[in-house]
């Protein structure tokens, strides 16, 4: 595997592989850009099918941090981290007392905090070793509320653009993915009046978001084929890709979940559909905009800031019109130029 040639490696700044045999411990961090900051990202744990998929998907997500963090304003640089592993089968505190212990070596290039199967919990083991870590509770806490707000006014976001309206009464929203921050999405969406029409891999959170939220629930490949106003894709990411591109029949897609499109290609695609994307790394924001105010935490400062996700998307959505292009693109030439001028508030 040649990192260097990889088409997500995207001049990053560090890759690092960790190991350690006594726990078991198999993880990579990968740092993109400290230029206005320290990279920060969390750390996610999955049983990646192979190494090269692992270290493709920690390009990508540490490559979205850099421009999540621009685009939000943060003095922040974007990194990531992945454990290899089943969660059900390698948890243990000593392989988090390791994990934190591989954080001390990168000397604060690089702050990890909760992800994909990584809890709070775990994150606390990390910091008995290392304070390279944030989210921890009894500070910022788990950002997933905040994840799930900033979407849901993502959401109202291209409503807004697109049909024009402030009111979500009576719209379908197909939602792919129950984890915490689809849980408290469907919570929004439900109070707001939107129908839910929903699918995981999850029985018990099946269950859960139909009886509390009174969502129809579909196969996991039937997710695409729903009569619906907007997708929501907050599991996985490239569930937008060359097999179900075609199937959506919603006019927005705006939702959660990490690298949304399996290509950049697809971004265009999307608009030649006529459909609304609002840009992954823009409308997730809200739990990393939590984490920034982890010292001295104000839970209302953090509330307002990830509520400027809101007009951050009318901004995209309208330039795009403007200048007839994807709004994917438009986000990242955004982005790039915060970060070529060291910050938002430069610009």
């Amino acid at each position: 595997m040649a990192i260097f040639d990889l088409v997500d490696f995207d001049d990053h700044e560090q890759v690092v592989f960790c190991s350690d045999k006594a726990t078991g411990l198999k993880a990579i961090i990968a740092v993109h850009s400290t230029k206005l900051g320290a990279a920060v990202g969390g750390c996610r744990m999955w049983d990646y099918a192979t190494d090269e998929e692992a270290v493709i998907d920690v390009l990508r997500l540490s490559r979205g941090m850099t421009y999540k963090n621009a685009m939000a304003g943060l003095a922040m640089g974007g990194g990531k981290s992945v454990i290899i592993g089943d969660a059900k089968q390698i948890k243990s505190e000593a392989l988090f007392k390791a994990f934190g212990n591989a954080l001390n070596g990168l000397g604060g290039r690089y702050v990890s905090a909760e992800d994909v199967n990584i809890t709070t919990d775990d994150i606390a083991i990390a910091n008995t070793v290392t304070p390279y870590v944030t989210g921890t509770e009894g500070k910022s806490g788990n950002p997933a509320p905040f994840t799930a707000l900033g979407t849901f006014l993502g959401i109202k976001a291209a409503v807004k653009h697109k049909l024009k309206t402030d009111d979500l009464t009576g719209l379908k929203v197909a939602i792919q993915g129950l984890g915490s921050v689809g849980y408290y999405l469907c919570e929004h969406l439900h109070q707001a009046g939107a129908k839910l029409v929903v699918t995981d891999l999850n029985q018990a959170a099946l269950d859960k978001v139909a009886t509390e939220f009174n969502a129809e629930v579909v196969g996991l490949n039937d997710i695409y084929d729903q009569d619906a106003d907007i997708y929501a894709p907050c599991a996985l990411g490239a569930t937008i890709n060359d097999s179900t591109i075609d199937r959506i029949k919603a006019g927005i897609i705006a939702g959660c979940a990490n690298n949304q499109l399996a290509e950049p290609r697809h971004d265009q695609a999307l608009v030649e559909r006529g459909i609304l994307y609002a840009p992954d790394y823009v409308i997730n924001a809200g739990g990393i905009i939590n984490v920034s105010f982890e010292e001295n935490y104000d839970k209302d400062r953090a509330t307002r800031k990830v509520e400027e996700i809101y007009d951050t998307l009318l901004e995209i959505f309208n330039t795009a019109d403007g200048q007839n292009k994807p709004t994917g693109r438009v986000a990242d030439e955004m982005a790039r130029k915060i970060i070529a001028a060291g910050g938002k508030h430069n610009l």
